[in-house]
């Protein structure tokens, strides 16, 4: 696995890179490879966005400099704006595990841990794909997507970035719950080059563990 940062880059720019990436990564050209960004304020539409989840009309957000954009990855809405810290694992599943509830619970299990060596206690909430603080409060939303055993997209991990952008959308789908931030969390906030290392070095080290499978409903 090798560590590549694409530093702030527009959704659309990342997406084809994502793609061009996976085709090498799919033809063995290339070894797997996990990719950290941050991108200008988007709105993402995963595949089973459901009608309403979208709470701001598609022409407001573009008054704003928002596009909203309909993606290939699993899961519903998020958002992306700068702060959040995304990571795209662009991995050959034949090379470790072919198994994608076992990749799922592998990304939350390295922001886990990478949370909790910076003070902060996140969890897994049974049922419900990502990473949590309290059971309701979502600080790190994952969807992939997946084609012959190549994933891309990722997880979006909100550290400094500003939450009101969250009030556009459902975030995930899920109304009963709510969206946090690291900084929201605790007052000493990690570097993003901190919490790129520690990511990076948990998900390379969870790699071949014997990770829990469990399925979630979304």
């Amino acid at each position: 696995m090798i560590v590549q940062d694409w530093g702030t880059i527009d959704f659309h720019d990342a997406w084809r890179r994502q793609r061009e990436l996976a085709d090498a990564v799919l033809r063995l050209d290339h070894p797997d490879t996990l990719v950290f960004c941050e991108h200008p304020p988007v709105v993402t539409l995963g595949r089973t966005t459901q009608q309403g989840s979208l709470l701001m009309s598609q022409e407001l957000l573009a008054a704003r400099g928002i596009d909203v954009v309909p993606i290939n990855r699993g899961g519903e809405a998020t958002v992306h704006n700068p702060g959040q810290l995304v990571g795209y694992p662009i991995f050959h599943l034949a090379r470790s595990r072919q198994d994608l509830h076992w990749f799922l619970r592998l990304i939350e299990q390295s922001v886990i841990d990478s949370l909790a060596s910076a003070g902060l206690n996140a969890q897994r909430v049974e049922g419900l794909t990502g990473v949590w603080i309290g059971e309701t409060r979502k600080i790190c939303a994952i969807g992939i997507h997946c084609s012959r055993w190549v994933t891309s997209h990722g997880f979006a991990l909100n550290v400094t970035n500003d939450l009101s952008l969250f009030d556009a959308i459902v975030p995930c789908g899920i109304r009963e719950r709510g969206v946090t931030s690291f900084e929201r969390e605790l007052a000493a906030v990690p570097s993003m080059s901190w919490l790129k290392g520690h990511i990076a070095d948990a998900m390379l080290g969870l790699l071949h563990a014997d990770v829990p499978t469990y399925p979630v409903t979304r």
